[in-house]
């Protein structure tokens, strides 16, 4: 096929397999040029870059196969940039230069597993050997693949590098098994300083592979190169893994990732907007952070619909062009009242919805209060008399409750916490 029919025809097959929404948005703004079995992929932004080479890269590369009949390599260009990264036809998948440590958002939830991958880039094959993190998708873990090839070729550029999501480390082997091509399958993968292997569960109930791995592994590991896995389980959860492969797996560093909390949340939505050129109003970052419970990918992935739409609409970046942007993804928000509220609040502190509302000044029933008056402030955004009206109390006895509300949770991390799940709970 003449290279200046291959987008086109790609471009018909990707409008054919995505939901007419999602090619609009993200593939039909680029444009691409092909030659020499190299399709380079131009996009407007930085964020559409990512956002493409992060989600549909395997596809263009399978479509534009299909549609050459050979191997394509795809690369990504932005249209005010002439340097283009590679994504290679065969072999280990690239290292994204964007993930690295200085772009990883740390927090309660990643401090130890960051730790450790730092250590491991700094000290390979010598600080811990293997190093295992686990947590479940979209946590981070490959970002910390990333960034531990990353740093170690900027220490030393010349290591051998081979960052390799675990299904296309099947699928070689097969191919290689295949084509009678073992020896320079076991090559690529035995000369390496080191391997980074992504989603290593996949590698369960697959004798064979399995086989082959631990060979490899052994090489690796008593040459003293460094070994990096990631998995959506701790190895002894793996079902289906060889015993002699699991206790290799403990043998160093087995780190967890576990959801982010809320705080975390919004540092990584303002880290990712600030390397955007974008400055988010705070209304506006803690309702995206509030919309995604765990997968930091997909916190990532409204963000980028978020800043999309403001920069093809021309609109601001308030709460309403984000409310705007991300409805068709959102489930239909709970229509919460009031009431709904004050008597979420008597129910999880033991008293009544009528002490509440009454003349009950009791620390145990004047604190609740507060806190209900607090939320439906925080929550609905009412007017103090109308929140007044709701108690039966005047309106400056509500701004002294939500201002003594407010001053506390600074003050008091226990409470910050309830606080927040209440606020969750409702959002």
């Amino acid at each position: 096929m003449p290279t200046s029919t291959l987008w086109p025809a790609v471009k018909d097959l990707l409008r054919s397999r995505l939901t007419a929404e999602e090619f609009e948005v993200w593939l039909a703004p680029l444009t691409a040029r092909a030659a020499s079995g190299r399709l380079t992929v131009v996009a407007p932004s930085r964020v559409y870059a990512d956002y493409v080479r992060d989600h549909y890269l395997a596809l263009l590369q399978e479509l534009a196969a299909q549609v050459a009949g050979t191997a394509v390599t795809v690369a990504f260009e932005l249209a005010s940039e002439s340097t283009a990264v590679a994504a290679p036809a065969h072999g280990g998948t690239p290292l994204n230069p964007r993930y690295t440590f200085a772009t990883f958002v740390p927090g309660p939830s990643n401090q130890f597993a960051r730790a450790g991958a730092q250590s491991v880039a700094e000290n390979p094959g010598r600080a811990y050997n293997p190093l295992f993190l686990y947590g479940g998708s979209g946590l981070g873990k490959t970002h910390l693949l990333h960034a531990i090839g990353n740093e170690i070729l900027a220490r030393t550029p010349r290591a051998r590098i081979r960052y390799v999501p675990t299904e296309h480390f099947v699928n070689e082997l097969i191919n290689s098994i295949r084509l009678q091509r073992m020896a320079a399958f076991r090559d690529a993968y035995r000369s390496i300083h080191v391997l980074l292997l992504d989603d290593i569960h996949i590698l369960a109930g697959k004798e064979r592979t399995q086989e082959e791995f631990f060979h490899t592994f052994n090489t690796l590991h008593e040459a003293g190169h460094q070994i990096v896995l990631t998995s959506d389980t701790p190895p002894a959860l793996i079902q289906g893994l060889e015993d002699r492969l699991r206790t290799r797996f403990v043998w160093g560093l087995v780190a967890d990732i576990q959801a982010p909390d809320l705080e975390t949340k919004c540092a990584i939505i303002r880290e990712k907007a600030h390397g955007e050129g974008f400055d988010l109003p705070d209304d506006v970052v803690l309702f995206i952070a509030r919309r995604v419970r765990e997968n930091v990918r997909e916190l990532e992935g409204y963000l980028n619909r978020v800043i999309v739409y403001c920069t093809l609409t021309s609109q601001p970046a308030n709460l309403e062009t984000a409310r705007n942007a991300l409805s068709p993804l959102l489930p239909q928000e709970r229509n919460i009242a009031a009431p709904d509220i004050i008597r979420f609040v008597a129910h999880h502190y033991g008293v009544k919805v009528a002490d509440l509302k009454g003349r009950d000044n009791r620390r145990s029933v004047a604190f609740p209060r507060q806190v209900a008056m607090y939320l439906i402030r925080e929550i609905l955004s009412l007017s103090y008399p109308e929140i007044g009206k709701l108690f039966a109390k005047h309106h400056s006895t509500v701004m002294y409750s939500v201002e003594t509300i407010t001053e506390e949770r600074r003050t008091n991390p226990s409470l910050d916490a309830t606080l927040t799940t209440f606020a969750e709970h409702f959002r």
